[in-house]
């Protein structure tokens, strides 16, 4: 079982010569103390399971709430990755460095779900950020500095921000693994491009448009009163 574990990160990394490098991966360390912190937790000892995943975030700077659940062959290449308590992936997940995967608004007092489904087999790009009680579906890639907040479709290939998805070659589409989740081959209409970076420039005004429309109402409200 270990093997079988070892050898699939080395699949989807080629620079370790051998298992026992593999060994020395904080994505590793993080996720064998995930594993201990977990079964703390589903024991109702909270803080003990707390302590434990504290210790994990100073040696590995890979953060796990010790309630998230995780399946088979999860890798987390690199650090600096932060998984929110009712988080739920599937097996044969890849996940890069910086990536987030949080939870709704803490102050809108919403309790159960509130981070992401990742299904088996998906990719999350470096940077990216997958937020809410959303699902990626199964072999998903999520490209890095993509943010998500919506569903996404299995096999879908997630770019931009708001994330949204692209066609991809077929030959790319149809390897079992895709570096980064991202599509570094693909080549994109520039008039495209352009018209993306335009609608994320309408959309950026919008809502600060609304953000100052939200301000200006309390004030209003109070000198009517």
């Amino acid at each position: 079982m270990a093997f079988a574990f070892l050898d699939s990160i080395k699949s989807r990394d080629p620079a370790p010569r051998s298992r026992w490098e593999i060994l020395t991966y904080p994505g590793v360390w993080a996720l064998g103390f995930h594993r201990v912190a977990h079964a703390l937790f589903t024991a109702r000892l909270f803080l003990l399971a707390r302590i434990v995943n504290h210790i994990s975030r100073l040696l590995t700077a890979i953060d796990i709430h010790p309630g998230a659940q995780i399946g088979r062959n999860f890798f987390i290449d690199h650090g600096f990755v932060v998984i929110g308590e009712t988080a739920v992936i599937g097996d044969d997940v890849t996940i890069y460095q910086c990536v987030t995967l949080g939870g709704t608004d803490p102050a809108n007092g919403v309790p159960g779900k509130r981070h992401p489904t990742l299904e088996n087999g998906v990719i999350i790009g470096s940077g990216a950020q997958v937020l809410g009680p959303i699902t990626v579906g199964a072999r998903a890639r999520v490209g890095a500095n993509a943010v998500v907040t919506r569903d996404v479709p299995a096999g879908a290939t997630m770019v931009g921000i708001p994330a949204r998805a692209v066609p991809v070659e077929a030959e790319v589409k149809a390897k079992d693994f895709m570096p980064y989740g991202t599509p570094c081959a693909q080549k994109f209409d520039p008039e495209t491009q352009k018209l993306e970076l335009l609608r994320c420039e309408i959309e950026t005004l919008r809502a600060r448009l609304d953000a100052i429309t939200s301000e200006q109402q309390p004030q209003e409200n109070k000198k009517v009163g």
